[in-house]
């Protein structure tokens, strides 16, 4: 089902939906005269069921994540481009700056839990990007760091816990599922860029990879740790050009995909 804001039917992303079937996302690309405008939207998605969601004076705002509580997180972008995560937090919102970040001028939390429990990644003076876990309730900023990985995002967490996300080593991008001390990696069968964006809390995980051809589609991997089964997922208007980017404990998957005109729109897809 494709699911589009109409302030810009040219750009939307769906990135996350709880198990209500509540969905945050964003309309807007970010070039001139298109910026980035959060959004929530409840079924049955039609233009009226969205509600406007942006970090009081933003320029720009992504609400990449929901959790069960309609809490809801993301990034906002000030007048001089810098980024800098949010937690909306019984409706009140609350900045976040990595206090790793140096020079570097990006701070974004990509996933967030029932308890307040926030994942993203911050980009250093260096340019390098570093995963952290960041807690609501006290601010803390932790560090998440797969062993032998560079270029690390957290992207999701579910409410065991349990974070996935990505990093690069060597030449390949890589999956990773952090269960308390442990990490596993992973990645999509005989390809070099697998990107995790959303997590369940049974351990199934969706999001993106990339094909030798450099098209990329969306997946889900159900039960990683366990006899993993992978499944590829193309929407039949964006075949190539999908991404999964947040998944529900009812199975239900949203992300978006580019279609043959250039115009990205948000997915939806029940089991």
């Amino acid at each position: 089902m494709t699911i589009d804001n109409m302030n810009d039917p040219t750009f939307n992303q769906l990135l996350g939906i709880n198990t209500a079937g509540k969905i945050s996302g964003y309309f807007g690309s970010g070039m001139p005269g298109h910026p980035n405008k959060g959004y929530t939207v409840v079924s049955p998605y039609m233009q009226g069921n969205f509600k406007r969601e942006n970090y009081p004076g933003s320029k720009q705002t992504q609400v990449t994540a929901i959790n069960n509580k309609n809490d809801t997180a993301g990034f906002w972008v000030d007048a001089t481009g810098v980024n800098r995560g949010f937690i909306r937090w019984n409706s009140v919102f609350t900045s976040y700056t990595a206090p790793g970040i140096g020079s570097g001028t990006v701070t974004q939390i990509l996933g967030l839990n029932d308890s307040g429990k926030a994942v993203g990644f911050y980009t250093a003076g260096t340019g390098m990007n570093f995963g952290f876990l960041l807690n609501q309730a006290n601010g803390k900023f932790t560090t998440i760091t797969p062993p032998g990985a560079t270029n690390i995002t957290a992207s999701a967490i579910n409410n065991n816990g349990d974070i996935t996300g990505f990093y690069t080593q060597g030449t390949k991008t890589i999956g990773f599922l952090k269960k308390g001390n442990s990490y596993s990696a992973f990645h999509f069968p005989k390809q070099m860029i697998t990107m995790p964006f959303g997590i369940d809390d049974n351990d199934d995980i969706v999001g993106q990879y990339m094909d030798r051809k450099g098209a990329t589609h969306g997946f889900l991997l159900v039960s990683p740790l366990h006899n993993a089964t992978w499944t590829s997922i193309d929407d039949p208007n964006g075949i190539g050009a999908t991404t999964i980017n947040g998944l529900n404990d009812a199975m239900e998957m949203v992300g978006f995909y580019t279609d043959t005109a250039g115009n990205t729109h948000g997915m939806l897809i029940t089991p």
